[in-house]
């Protein structure tokens, strides 16, 4: 039987989980092992961790998170951001991760996907392509947390990245991600038909229907989630997150408990939620 996956996806700066709106205003939200810890306990199938600063680097600093978070919790981690070479895709699976996620690197060297297929395994390699779509209705990719266009047309370019090797495909929505106003049902939709690899669409959900309806709809073999959970964990873990956390806080610090169009809900409520509307999923 083929289960939905419920993957919690955790943006990581420096030693602090962010998240921002259309991949920018990062606000600080806690530490990321704290979140990786309780989403595990509360039923993630999967945890992907992206450094969102890897570009400014050229290079994955995780290691360290990395190896704390595979050592204890026991599902498949996936590592995205700054993998630019076989090395540092062997590197960051030495450090514990299941899986690495790689986007620029890929638009800039698509043979990297190859060889690293061939290398590690496909199941091993996954591809996010950044979406974006256009005033005449076309989609490109962009990479660098949406700032920076390729000139590659979405759909395309899912088909290469299929035909290279690639496992899987991560399409975020630049346009809906953090708005909590719904995944891109078209987008998801047309990627999913468009190639035979598990599609996971991230970008964009506010509430527990948008996650059934990207996948019952939008054909996504799987989905991920952060602001809609990880507000729902501040809710709960507020004061003793302010005392742990570094940097700038002044999101934590305002104590706010709405959210926008953002209703947090736990994966717990989401999990219930898609058992309900007949979906698949693990418990």
């Amino acid at each position: 039987m083929k289960f939905n996956r419920i993957i919690a996806r955790l943006d990581i700066k420096g030693p602090n989980l962010v998240k921002g709106i259309h991949l920018e205003g990062l606000r600080v939200l806690g530490k990321p092992e704290d979140f990786a810890k309780y989403y595990y306990e509360n039923g993630a199938d999967e945890l992907f961790y992206q450094d969102v600063v890897a570009s400014l680097y050229e290079r994955n600093s995780l290691h360290e998170i990395i190896s704390s978070t595979a050592k204890k919790n026991f599902i498949p981690l996936t590592v995205g951001g700054g993998i630019r070479s076989i090395q540092d895709i062997r590197e960051v699976l030495r450090a514990g991760a299941d899986k690495v996620c790689i986007n620029t690197a890929a638009i800039k060297s698509p043979q990297l996907i190859k060889e690293a297929s061939l290398k590690f395994g496909s199941s091993t390699i996954v591809v996010a392509i950044e979406a974006i779509k256009q005033l005449d209705g076309k989609y490109f990719a962009f990479v660098d947390n949406g700032r920076e266009e390729t000139g590659r047309e979405v759909f395309a370019w899912a088909k290469e990245v299929e035909e290279l090797g690639a496992g899987e495909i991560v399409i975020t929505s630049v346009d809906r991600e953090g708005t909590g106003t719904g995944y891109d049902i078209e987008l998801t939709k047309k990627i999913a038909m468009a190639v035979n690899i598990p599609v996971i669409a991230h970008g964009g959900p506010g509430k527990s229907e948008h996650i059934s309806e990207v996948i019952s709809d939008g054909h996504a073999d799987a989905v991920a989630v952060a602001s809609v959970i990880h507000y729902d964990f501040i809710a709960q873990q507020l004061s003793d997150m302010q005392n742990r956390t570094e940097g700038n806080i002044s999101f934590l610090n305002s104590g706010r408990k709405q959210f926008g169009k953002i209703e947090p809900v736990s994966l717990r409520q989401i999990k219930q939620h898609l058992i309900q509307n007949h979906i698949n999923t693990r418990p």
